[in-house]
């Protein structure tokens, strides 16, 4: 399916999806001088809900904050640009792709001078690691590429540049026969997928790596970490060796375009049973039945697109 939609909102205003281009001197093209989000949207008896704009939106500013790129749009404004978007494109659930970059005006590395432009794209995206794997699991090896270093880089950033190391993981473990690859921090330790986050269960705790083992703030990590309180598991922060996930009971990644996918094997080693395990069925499970509005929304996650009684559309 291609990533396509009628409408962009880009700027302050919706254009044509056609419309919607840049320069090829644009800054960020040649020094991935950008900032982005991921976001979805899903389908709920009420129309689409957006899941967890304002923190996503948060991390957007931050991640801006952290490039010293000046951006005009409050994070309110921005979800109410999602949302014409989505109503715009006529989706009822989707994923989101605001983008905030330099453009045009030179070419000095400091780009600075150049405009900032934004964009909020929606379109329509299913499962990111397959459908399949929601429930069998991806199979995974440990990559030879190292996350980013702090000091060097700056891991809570979602900055466009540093996905090259995203890129070199994935190209990788792809070219190896994997759905992804796991990369150690630079001092050895687990950090986290391509992109996204990563759990491990051990004798019924939940284990997920710190923030100083140089992987993003994910909100979808955030979320997984809640749901298991809500659930009763115990959930601990810990530095993980590359053998601690060999011998796992369960692991699963979080992610907003993973959601949360279990891992069936690391470097063909299989994980507990080799399929889904119970605890992460059970995150799973109250995962999407609180996306999909079937079990009450107690953490106020969910935003409507459409007012009540709105929906459904023409």
């Amino acid at each position: 399916m291609p990533m396509q939609a009628d409408w962009m909102w880009m700027n302050g205003q919706l254009i044509p999806w056609e419309q919607a281009t840049v320069h090829v001197f644009t800054h960020a093209l040649h020094y991935g001088s950008s900032v982005f989000e991921g976001i979805r949207a899903y389908h709920t008896p009420n129309g689409p809900a957006i899941f967890r704009g304002p923190e996503h939106y948060r991390r957007l500013h931050d991640s801006a904050k952290m490039m010293r790129m000046p951006l005009e749009y409050s994070a309110e404004a921005l979800i109410e640009a999602t949302k014409s978007s989505i109503r715009a494109n006529k989706l009822d659930s989707c994923y989101i792709r605001p983008l905030v970059f330099r453009g045009r005006n030179g070419l000095g590395v400091d780009g600075r001078n150049c405009p900032v432009e934004v964009i909020v794209g929606t379109i329509s995206w299913g499962a990111y690691l397959g459908a399949e794997a929601l429930e069998q699991g991806v199979d995974v090896v440990i990559s030879s590429w190292r996350r980013m270093s702090p000091g060097a880089f700056m891991p809570l950033g979602k900055i466009g540049g540093q996905y090259i190391n995203s890129q070199l993981i994935a190209m990788e473990a792809h070219d190896l026969g994997y759905t992804e690859g796991i990369s150690l921090d630079p001092n050895g330790f687990v950090a986290e997928g391509s992109g996204e986050n990563l759990f491990m269960i051990r004798n019924g705790i939940i284990f997920t790596p710190p923030l100083s083992t140089s992987i993003l703030n994910g909100i979808t990590r955030h979320t997984a970490i809640t749901l298991a309180a809500d659930l009763g598991f115990e959930i601990q922060y810990a530095t993980l060796t590359r053998e601690m996930l060999y011998i796992a009971d369960e692991l699963f990644f979080t992610g907003t375009a993973a959601e949360i996918t279990p891992v069936r094997s690391v470097d063909r080693l299989p994980i507990g049973a080799g399929s889904r395990g119970p605890i992460t069925k059970a995150i799973q499970e109250r995962f999407f039945a609180i996306t999909s509005g079937e079990y009450p929304d107690e953490h106020g996650w969910m935003d409507h697109v459409y007012a009540e009684g709105e929906w459904p559309i023409e």
